[in-house]
């Protein structure tokens, strides 16, 4: 399980599109407080998240955890701030399906997962 979590974090967005979801978290700092009230509120939900094939991404300040693309990449891609926290649900077609400037709880970032279409015809 460890070495698939590393093997996930040497793959760009690019790659990982068509497999994983993706919940980018960005901040201007490590320090935020949005960005730590929304990790904080993932930790609990880590199983139904892995469930629904989520890979979190962080992109705070121009640290990047979770993918080998560079923060600058990565604000330029989705049109992430610098100076303000900021949360987007990436579909696994690479869409943005969500996105907030406040923490999002796990059960409504559950509820948007669970209602796109690629979740619901893998239910089926």
């Amino acid at each position: 399980m460890l070495l698939a979590a590393l093997a996930l974090m040497t793959q760009s967005v690019v790659e990982m599109r068509h497999h994983h979801r993706l919940l980018v978290i960005a901040a201007p700092a490590e320090t935020d407080r949005q960005a730590q009230q929304q990790i904080a509120a993932l930790a609990a939900s880590q199983e139904p998240l892995a469930a629904r094939d989520v890979v979190i991404v962080t992109v705070m300040a121009d640290r990047v955890a979770g993918v080998r693309d560079s923060a600058a990449a990565l604000r330029q891609l989705w049109s992430l701030p610098r100076d303000r926290f900021t949360v987007l649900l990436i579909g696994k077609d690479g869409h943005v399906a969500l996105r907030q400037t406040d923490p999002i709880t796990p059960a409504t970032l559950i509820a948007a997962i669970d209602a796109m279409p690629m979740r619901r015809a893998g239910l089926r």
